[in-house]
């Protein structure tokens, strides 16, 4: 069974800057475990059989114009109906003073009521957005995230094969760390991949011989970063005279991390190789795969158009 996170609801109004109108008595221990925000216009209106109270309650412009239509008795009926089924919090948008019911009846069924300065559609933009990161499925992975010219890289492989090393080199050639050690990776989209530090080893890197270094102390806070999008996988794993190396790339290889498929390359690591540079060249070559366009398969269709043209000529012969 996938585990299900949670974010207190507390975190959550200090994030998105909600001011509070009441907190219910747990209001502390809180917990959202849903991605989904609904709005209680439905609800205002009495229907209930799909209702989940595990959701934040959103309410706009056209919610509040229903209930000021309604006589007063029917207002707080209306409102009643919805405090009765307990749901975890509601936002007024717009920066709207709430309706006297609706502050009266929070308080009676103690349910947390905020307010919002921002519009309907902002708001639950960026609070569905913070509540995809919050709620994502996620593993941590032994590795360096680094970012490369707009690229995230994850870089993997044995423990002393030159992971930091790599990284170092980068940030002094102008690049950015992420994680050093372990990156915790959350899936925040059906094909997104987002990786971070643990809070407790942000900035910190490790070299033996050497100890605990932080990077953002020594080379300062351009050369750091607290999140980054992966786009690709490296590898580093030794030489081996006898392995077969892909030394065209026309096939793509890829890698799957929490059921997202993310690009992949090997890069075997020897005496000699700058690994930063060659790096800093996959992060490039990505980028243009990206973009539409793939070096090896170019030079394979040249090739087929040589052989093609040698051959015409050689029938007009």
């Amino acid at each position: 069974m996938a585990e299900t996170y949670s974010v207190l609801l507390s975190q959550l109004v200090e994030e998105h800057r909600m001011m509070i109108v009441h907190t219910s008595a747990d209001y502390a221990d809180v917990r959202i475990t849903s991605k989904a925000v609904g709005r209680p216009g439905l609800q205002y209106a009495g229907f209930f059989e799909y209702f989940d109270n595990r959701r934040m309650l959103v309410s706009g412009k056209q919610e509040n114009t229903y209930l000021q239509r309604l006589t007063p008795e029917e207002r707080r009926k209306a409102i009643e109906g919805l405090m009765q089924h307990s749901p975890r919090a509601l936002v007024v948008c717009h920066g709207v003073t709430p309706l006297p019911e609706l502050i009266e009846l929070a308080i009676q069924y103690d349910v947390n009521l905020f307010v919002t300065e921002m519009d309907t559609s902002e708001f639950m933009e960026e609070l569905i957005s913070s509540l995809h990161v919050h709620l994502a499925p996620r593993q941590t992975i032994h590795g360096v995230l680094v970012e490369v010219y707009g690229e995230g890289l994850l870089i993997t492989g044995e423990s002393g094969i030159g992971k930091s090393e790599t990284a170092l080199e980068l940030i002094k050639r102008g690049h950015r760390l992420i994680a050093d050690d372990a990156v915790e990776i959350r899936r925040v989209g059906s094909n997104r991949l987002v990786g971070e530090a643990p809070a407790i080893i942000r900035h910190y890197m490790e070299f033996r011989g050497i100890g605990i270094i932080n990077a953002r102390t020594i080379y300062g806070v351009g050369a750091v970063k607290s999140s980054q999008t992966i786009h690709l996988v490296v590898k580093l794993e030794g030489w081996e005279e006898s392995k077969a190396y892909n030394r065209l790339g026309v096939d793509s290889e890829y890698t799957d991390i929490l059921g997202v498929r993310v690009p992949c390359v090997t890069i075997p690591v020897s005496p000699g190789r700058n690994l930063a540079v060659i790096l800093e060249l996959a992060a490039m070559n990505n980028r243009q795969k990206k973009m539409g366009y793939n070096a090896a398969e170019d030079l394979a269709n040249r090739h087929d158009q040589y052989i093609d043209d040698s051959a015409i000529d050689l029938e007009d012969e």
